[in-house]
């Protein structure tokens, strides 16, 4: 079974941000920042994603990466 992976552990890392900047930066909660970061969502919001890509200046192709689970 297939699923999509968030890379926002990974892209965070490469950019030396913390969590909680990231969230503080987004108005984000962070437990639901967190279920993103362990891929424990049922919907992604489209909103998030274009933040998330404008803010780790990436491309949705970046940020998102379907995986077999």
């Amino acid at each position: 079974m297939k699923y999509i992976h968030l890379r926002i552990m990974e892209l965070l890392e490469e950019k030396k941000i913390s969590k909680n900047r990231i969230c503080k930066d987004l108005d984000l909660q962070r437990g639901n920042f967190n279920r993103y970061c362990k891929d424990n969502f049922q919907r992604i919001d489209a909103n998030l994603i274009v933040r998330l890509c404008e803010y780790l200046e990436c491309e949705i192709s970046d940020l998102l990466e379907i995986r077999e689970k």
